[in-house]
């Protein structure tokens, strides 16, 4: 007896103007709260801005999956195999970001572990290295010198925050496409949206906090060889994210996947299931 059934093909349903409109509108919400946000702290609130807008992107385009009706069509038969988000997450893209996302973590915490107060004494807003002592007139004094603003736990708590939520509805978010009923397309486009705008408040927030570094370090005159390699590091993880921003933002804006539905008689892997001996073709 042939236990797995292939699901019948059918043609994917038009994407309905709701789902469209919501995801413009989280962009639109979050470039207005970016406005109001980035004149605070004198300017430096653009770091409170940054997860602000890509929370509100993350929002619209899970509002549009949430208010977007499920598919109808005629009775369809599926296969026994269970339908998994790895299956159709773009799995290159995916990757990508999650390397963009540890390699902002790992520098949101190097910075935290580093910073110091501003010179108003509020902390972890600057950074201040120790350079060579030199002579004054009571003798050898150290010199040293702060710049900011600095991605310290001051600004990278709110970042990691908004991540952390970002991550979370995501994720729950992937999981409730790809375990209701609809088709294949409408399944890995709405899981490329997600995806990408998941990206989005990723590589946002990694460019906002990659710029803000390396700009301290280039105002200091005595960080020596660490602060030389440090914009080596810095300076790439900056282009990546500023690459990645407006890649992410447009297919949040229009999300169409590349990859092909699996045909009929396939399972998730994309091998044929034959059937078993005996069974009627």
């Amino acid at each position: 007896m042939n236990r797995t059934e292939p699901s019948t093909t059918t043609l994917p349903a038009s994407r309905p103007s709701v789902d469209r409109y919501a995801r413009w509108t989280g962009l639109l919400v979050g470039a207005l709260a970016g406005i109001a946000l980035a004149p605070l702290d004198g300017g430096d609130g653009v770091l409170y801005a940054i997860p602000a807008f890509g929370l509100c992107a993350v929002a619209g385009v899970l509002a549009g999956d949430a208010l977007t009706p499920q598919a109808r069509g005629a009775v369809r038969t599926a296969g026994l195999a269970p339908r998994r988000v790895r299956d159709y997450v773009p799995p290159r893209m995916t990757a990508f970001l999650l390397a963009l996302a540890g390699a902002m973590v790992l520098l949101l915490a190097v910075a935290g572990a580093i910073a110091s107060p501003d010179d108003l004494g509020r902390a972890s807003r600057s950074l201040t290295v120790h350079c060579a002592q030199a002579a004054g007139t009571g003798g050898m004094r150290p010199l040293s010198q702060s710049a900011g603003p600095w991605p310290g736990l001051h600004y990278g708590l709110p970042i990691l925050g908004s991540l952390a939520v970002a991550t979370a509805a995501c994720g729950w978010s992937l999981r409730r496409i790809a375990t209701r009923p609809g088709d294949e397309r409408s399944r890995r486009d709405r899981s490329l949206a997600v995806v990408a705008a998941w990206g989005l408040i990723v590589s946002a927030s990694l460019l906002g906090a990659a710029s803000t570094a390396s700009g301290a370090l280039m105002n200091l005159t005595c960080d020596g060889t660490a602060g030389t390699l440090s914009n080596w590091v810095l300076w790439p993880l900056a282009a990546a994210a500023l690459v990645t921003v407006p890649w992410t933002l447009v297919t949040v804006c229009s999300p169409v996947s590349s990859r092909a539905r699996h045909p009929v008689g396939t399972g998730h892997s994309g091998r044929t299931q034959r059937p078993a001996p005996g069974a009627r073709p």
